[in-house]
């Protein structure tokens, strides 16, 4: 009887391990008929700026269904075509990714459409002790004073934040964005529209510049009236003194005067007396 229970154990055993084996092998076949697709990646981790050889790219296959859009197939429509941004080994390397034909590499390369690429000069304080790296996002204050104040009783000194959002392309003379450590140079390279070209070079001339680093997925403007001495130390302003109402003056308090009635004489007393010869009055 125990014999006859361990040779059942055994059998379902062997029958469950069989329909495990059968079961792997159907998953495994199923896996292998996935459709795939050819794709061009990077082969080596390629910096922007960089013109592309056939040694940088090669195809590898990729399901069918999540091929990245604007990726390409054929490593030969990718030769001679530079890259905008920093590609790591193994990223697929997509139109959005590449410059436009034409381009000749390096800086100028990367620079967007409409947009232009403009240095400063920066130290180790206005550069935020060298984590203004390629790929941040800055934004630019300046330092000045009010023209319109000079004149005034109060200090003109202003700091300004007079650009949001600025795109950094290159410190010194590197572009590459692999590098995240701090590097400490003398110019920052920044990619600005004409219109911010223009504001810029006017505001390094006229003060004193400082970058400020943000996040690079925050999109919302700082809307700043800038920051002056007055506003620093708390201190009112001429407009303000001019706003403030008036004390009210202090009520008149009036003395009530007591007026003098006029004395009347005492009144007379008068006898009348009646004679034969007429009526005589006589008064004390």
């Amino acid at each position: 009887m125990r014999n006859t229970r361990n040779l059942v154990m055994i059998g379902i055993s062997i029958f469950a391990a069989l329909a495990a084996v059968l079961l792997a092998s159907r998953w495994i076949t199923q896996q292998a008929r996935l459709q795939t697709n050819k794709v061009a990646v990077a082969a080596v981790d390629i910096n922007l700026g960089t013109r592309l050889t056939p040694e940088m790219i090669r195809l590898t296959d990729w399901p069918a269904g999540s091929v990245p859009e604007g990726g390409f197939t054929d490593v030969r429509a990718v030769e001679t075509r530079v890259a905008r941004v920093s590609l790591l080994r193994g990223e697929p390397v997509t139109e959005s990714k590449l410059a436009l034909h034409g381009a000749t590499g390096g800086l100028s390369a990367v620079v967007a459409e409409g947009k232009r690429a403009m240095t400063v000069r920066v130290n180790d304080v206005i550069g935020v002790a060298g984590f203004a790296l390629p790929g941040n996002f800055v934004d630019i204050l300046v330092s000045t004073q009010e023209e319109t104040s000079k004149a005034g009783n109060r200090d003109p000194s202003i700091s300004k934040l007079v650009l949001e959002r600025i795109l950094v392309l290159a410190v010194a003379q590197e572009a590459s964005q692999s590098d995240t450590r701090p590097k400490v140079v003398s110019a920052v390279t920044l990619e600005v529209t004409p219109r911010q070209a223009e504001k810029l070079d006017l505001a390094r001339s006229v003060g004193q510049l400082s970058l400020v680093l943000r996040n690079q997925v925050d999109l919302k403007p700082a809307l700043t009236e800038g920051a002056t001495k007055q506003s620093l130390l708390y201190l009112p302003t001429a407009a303000a003194r001019i706003a403030e109402p008036a004390p009210e003056p202090a009520p008149v308090v009036r003395k009530k005067i007591a007026v003098r009635q006029p004395v009347r004489p005492p009144a007379t007393e008068c006898q009348h007396v009646i004679t034969g010869s007429g009526r005589i009055t006589q008064c004390d």
